[in-house]
């Protein structure tokens, strides 16, 4: 299974990515909340969405989970 994170802070859009371990996109530390692992970056944004409601994949590591 994958490690996620969300970033703490929103994009221009207002969504807060969410993003694998490993990602060239990775927030800063300082920035992350770690999500914890999941099979699939479906889990993770809903994880994310705990937190954020406006939680969206990544366009680069989590395309599948990515909606704007």
């Amino acid at each position: 299974m994958d490690r996620y994170c969300v970033n703490t802070r929103a994009q221009a859009n207002g969504d807060h990515e969410v993003h694998k371990e490993g990602c060239t996109f990775m927030p800063l530390p300082q920035n992350q909340h770690y999500l914890g692992a999941h099979s699939n970056c479906y889990g993770a944004v809903m994880a994310a969405r705990l937190y954020y409601p406006t939680a969206n994949g990544c366009a680069f590591c989590s395309y599948a989970c990515h909606t704007s």
